[in-house]
């Protein structure tokens, strides 16, 4: 009992020191799109799960205070437990506990421990989201944060990424993150065609990038993964919708293509039917990831 009182009090004063803060997971019928996520059953199953627990923490950033979700057994593991590094999608969120939550709850029930980064400019953070450019480093910190956490293994760290999350995670593997493998989901590739005029985030990208004209070239290469395969070496499974009307099923191709010829350690699956987030696909998605972060854990003695 003097142990778990031990590792008791050092949660709390973990806790503390990161400014962790239990989360309220809004109803079903508060959270925007969730049809998208989830089904009303799946949600509640996920939301009624007493064995976890979701909370925010606050990290340090470049000198900035930006969060981070973590989704985490309430009891105390008798071992560590491998991390996942979960990159959501889109831009600015005041926050996403609802959408993402039973992608948490299925990776905590097999096992895994979430960390989801939240971005400068999310959920009250200070700072500016350049969708790609300095919070980058609010996910290459997440390896700091991972290491105060009590009840993981910061040498089981994987990564998992849905649309902007996928080209995040892409970064990170060529920033050489410590990570063993990565997946991704419904993720660009080549930035260019959906940022110039005509495409289908042009608006947007004048927004984000009011110098987008000036500095296309710059701004282009450091977001788009098919202008620097020789960057990958970490095993990546990529999976995309056949249907994505978004982000076409052909950067997913493109890249796996280069992933090839360079003899790169990839996995492609294309979902006949599938739309953006793999939607039609949620559950089998995070099941295949799921088994591929297990393929590529240490190999038992």
């Amino acid at each position: 009992m003097g142990g778990m009182r031990i590792w008791f009090a050092a949660v709390l004063l973990l806790a503390a020191a990161l400014d962790e803060q239990p989360v309220v997971v809004p109803e079903f019928s508060a959270v925007p799109h969730i049809e998208r996520y989830a089904s009303k059953d799946e949600y509640e199953a996920a939301r009624g799960d007493k064995r976890f627990r979701l909370s925010r923490v606050s990290y340090d950033s470049d000198g900035l205070t930006v969060y981070a979700y973590v989704y985490a057994p309430v009891e105390a593991p008798r071992v560590g437990r491998p991390v996942v590094v979960f990159n959501r999608g889109s831009y600015v969120w005041e926050g996403f506990a609802g959408e993402y939550l039973t992608t948490f709850h299925r990776l905590a029930g097999a096992g895994f421990t979430v960390v989801a980064p939240m971005y400068r400019g999310s959920g009250g953070a200070a700072g500016r989201d350049e969708l790609g450019g300095a919070d980058l480093d609010d996910l290459i910190n997440t390896a700091s944060l991972i290491r105060s956490l009590p009840g993981v293994r910061p040498d089981l760290v994987f990564l998992y990424g849905e649309s902007r999350g996928a080209m995040m995670t892409y970064q990170a593997i060529r920033e050489r993150y410590p990570m063993r493998a990565a997946a991704v989901y419904g993720g660009f590739t080549d930035l260019a065609p959906l940022a110039d005029a005509g495409g289908k985030f042009a608006r947007a990208a004048a927004a984000i990038w009011p110098d987008y004209a000036e500095h296309k070239s710059e701004i282009v290469r450091r977001r788009s993964a098919i202008e620097w395969p020789e960057s990958f070496h970490t095993p990546v499974l990529i999976m995309h919708g056949g249907e994505d009307t978004d982000v076409s099923p052909s950067h997913a191709l493109a890249l796996a293509m280069k992933l090839q010829e360079l003899g790169k350690p990839y996995e492609l699956v294309i979902r006949s039917g599938a739309t953006h987030v793999l939607t039609e696909w949620r559950a089998a998605r995070d099941a295949h990831a799921i088994e591929w972060f297990r393929r590529h854990m240490p190999k038992q003695p």
